[in-house]
Formats: C-alpha cells, structure tokens, sequence
C-alpha cells in the first residue's frame, strides 16, 4: 500500500502538479513581460503582481535602512513607503521599467552588487562586533583602575603602620638616653609625617579614570561614526550604480544589433532550420555560446580567480577584526577572573637596634679607667601589613563573548559573495534572456542579424578555401 501511495503521488507531481506550476508561472512571466495588457484578466494580474513586488521590496528596503544602516524607525518608515507606492506605480505603468527591475536581481551577481554586498558585511561587523571589543577593552581598564586604586589606599593605609614603628623606636632611644643621665634630656621621637586626609588623592585618581573613559568613549564613537557614513555612502552609490547598470544594458541591447549578440538562442536556431543552414551554428563558430550552458571561456575563469583573490583579502580583513573580537574577549575574561583570585600580600617591616656604650681609648687610658662597652637596652620589633590589589566593591562589567549570530550572518554573506564571483557570468547571460522576453520582436531581429553575420562568415570562408 505504501509503495502504491508513493507511485500514485509521484505520478500526480510529474502529469499534472509540476506542469501545472510551470504553465503558471509561464503564464504570469508572459503577462509581466508585456508592454500592454490584452484585457482586464491580465491588468488585474499585473496590478497584484505589481503590489506583492513593491510589498515585499518595501520591506527589503526597511530592514535594509533600519537594521543595516542605522537610520531612525520613523525616517525608514517613511523611506520605506514612498519607495513601495513609487515603485508600484512604475512597474505597473511603465514596461521598460519592468525589465530594469527584473535585471538588478541577476546584477547582484556582478561586481557592483559585490560591492553592496560587502558594504552590508562590513555594516554588520561594526555594528556588532566593533562595539564587543570596545566593551571588553572598557572591562580590562576597569580592572587595572580596580587594581589601582585598592592598592594605592592600601599603601596610603600601611603608613600608619611606618609611625606606629617610628613611635615606639623613638621611645626605646629616649629610654636609653635617660639610662646614661648625662647632660640634658632629649625627646628621642621621630616625626612621621602622615597623610592623615587621602581624599584629595581619590578624587585625582577618579578624575584621570573619567578622562580616560571620555577619551575612549571619543574615540570609539568618532569611528563608529566613520565607518556608518562611508558604508551609506558606498550602499547608496552601490544600489544608484546597479540601476544604471541595468539601465545601461537594456539601453544597449535595444539600440546596437551586436551588442552581448553572440549567443545560440531558440530563435536563432529556428531562424537556421526554416532556411535549411543549420550548419552555420557549429564548426567554425566556436565563439558562440549557448545561454542556458554552463561552459566558461578561459577569459571568464582568469576573471573569476581574479575577482576572487580579492575578496579573499576582504574577508582577511574581516577575520582580523574577529579574532581581535575573541582576543579582547579572551583577556577581558582573564583579566576579570585573575583579579578575583588575587590574594592580599603580607609585608613585614622589621627593626632591630643595639646599642653600646663606652669610654674613649685614649680617655681610659689618661683615667686608668675600664675601657669595656656597656650594652644599653636592645630594640627589635616586627610589624606586619598586608596590601590588598582587588575589592568586592569595584564595579566591573562582565566580559562580552562574540556573538555566534554575527558570525554566521558574516559567513553567510561571504559565502553568497564567493557564489557571485563564479555566477557573474551566468547573470549576465540571464540578463540578456530577461531583456529578450519583453522585447520579443528586437530579439527577433537580433537574431536575425546574428544569423546573418555568420552566413557572411561562411560564404567568407568557403571563398577562401575554394581561391
């Protein structure tokens, strides 16, 4: 039974469903291909086409502008409307209209639609990743100001350890220098001059980490900036210059009979078969080329390994600036971590202090006095402090990882952009096969002069062979 439902639903797709979808579409083609509408069935078919073209464009054209280019939500909206009302009205009023419209599909595929292409991945790299970096070289600064700023009240705090020890060694010399009683009394103290108020030092430190954060937030704000108005401009100039291309090209292939004419086309072969000359489209006409072939002449190929060489250099670049992504991520984390694992470091001061007194040599001897040393009262302390690098109430924002969507959209986009290089050719050729559906009768007359041009080149020969 399965086996029989599989046949049966197979042989409905092949006889009916598929041939079915083919004429439709065919028929659809042939009504947006003609210059005027035969009756009101096929205007209402072209208005309809015409408005889900412009609905779905229009929508194309916002994201493009809101997402892509940054501009505001109500500016997009606005852009985004007038372009769909404007280009329903074109495509449903004017034929040749329709027939640029149609070719800046397959001119995508050339180097100018390379160009917009590349200006959107570039877009999305700044957009996205530019700021991740950004946002993790913030978090390593804010760890080194962390790191500076609890180790600098640290070392402002261990001086009250340096005039507790200055005290009590100025005590332990002042009771040795009572001990002898001769002369009159000294203060043995030593004077420690403590910075007793450390808040004129915080407010330095605070005010050379805002500066720095202003110098940086400058900085990446001025090339963010940069690059959004260079990638408007390139997107702009890119999306004017594909419409004048295709402009260019249906220009051409109405006004010169040998322009982009060197293709085997069912006209032509028809034309070739009523006036029993056949052989005119092979042997000596190798340079003919049939549309629907997948064949590239070796100029095509050099010119495809060229183009790709460059955007190989492109993508370098964008690869540079996601590793720079992941480098910063990696530190950042780092950074963050270490600095929660930093320990306090414990420093010893030790002083140690003998004293001896005695009698001069030559004194004892004039005396006939002992000349033995006296020791007086020893000194030898230990004082201990530990310096803190890090705090619990530094704020610290966490690290950014690379976002995974931004770097399948990049690879996306790279990968339709190396499809375009080795399809330039092929967009060309269905270029031309659009250009011949709307105007039928000047393809027919191309394909005339086409043939022709080989008759001329065959009598040419067969002259030479026979002279």
């Amino acid at each position: 039974t399965y086996f029989l439902y599989r046949l049966r639903a197979r042989v409905y797709c092949e006889d009916f469903l598929f041939p079915k979808v083919c004429r439709t579409v065919a028929d659809l083609w042939s009504i947006y291909s003609k210059p005027v509408p035969a009756n009101s069935r096929e205007l209402w078919t072209l208005f309809l086409q015409s408005c889900c073209i412009a609905a779905v464009i229009g929508g194309l054209f916002y994201n493009w502008m809101f997402a892509s280019l940054e501009y505001s939500w109500h500016l997009s909206v606005a852009m985004a409307i007038s372009f769909s009302l404007l280009l329903l009205l074109t495509l449903f009023l004017v034929h040749p209209a329709r027939c640029v419209f149609s070719m800046i599909m397959p001119m995508l595929g050339t180097k100018q639609g390379r160009k917009l292409l590349l200006s959107t991945c570039t877009m999305i790299v700044v957009v996205n990743i530019t700021p991740n970096i950004m946002s993790n070289i913030k978090t390593i600064l804010q760890v080194i100001k962390c790191i500076c700023k609890n180790t600098s009240e640290s070392l402002l705090n261990s001086t009250s350890l340096l005039g507790t020890a200055s005290w009590e060694f100025g005590d332990a010399i002042q009771e040795n220098v009572n001990s002898i009683n001769i002369g009159s009394p000294m203060n043995g103290h030593f004077w420690f001059s403590l910075l007793k108020n450390s808040s004129f030092t915080y407010q330095q430190m605070q005010l050379a980490g805002e500066k720095i954060g202003r110098d940086f937030l400058a900085v990446e704000v001025l090339v963010k900036d940069s690059v959004q108005v260079g990638n408007k401009l390139v997107a702009g100039f890119s999306m004017l210059y594909l419409c004048f291309e295709s402009t260019w090209y249906l220009k051409n292939y109405l006004t010169n009979l040998r322009f982009d004419n060197f293709y085997i086309t069912k006209k032509l072969e028809l034309l070739a078969a009523d006036r029993k000359a056949a052989h005119l489209l092979v042997g000596p006409s190798k340079n003919l080329i049939r549309p629907t072939g997948l064949k590239l002449s070796r100029e095509e190929v050099m010119l495809c390994l060229v183009q790709a060489m460059l955007l190989t250099v492109a993508l370098m670049l964008m690869l540079v600036v996601v590793a720079m992504d992941h480098f910063a991520f990696s530190v950042a984390d780092t950074a963050v971590r270490k600095a929660a694992q930093f320990s306090v470091v414990p420093v010893t001061l030790g002083i140690k202090y003998r004293a001896k007194i005695g009698i001069l040599p030559f004194l004892s001897k004039l005396l006939r006095l002992p000349s033995e040393e006296l020791p007086l009262q020893d000194f030898e302390r230990s004082y201990h402090y530990y310096l803190t690098f890090s705090s619990a109430h530094c704020s610290i924002s966490p690290p950014t990882p690379p976002s995974p969507s931004v770097l399948l959209a990049v690879g996306l986009l790279f990968c339709i952009l190396y499809t375009t290089v080795f399809l330039q050719t092929y967009a060309r050729r269905l270029c031309r096969r659009i250009a011949g559906s709307f105007f039928e009768s000047w393809e027919e007359k191309r394909a005339l002069y086409l043939y022709k041009k080989l008759s001329r080149r065959h009598k040419e020969e067969q002259n030479h062979v026979r002279s």
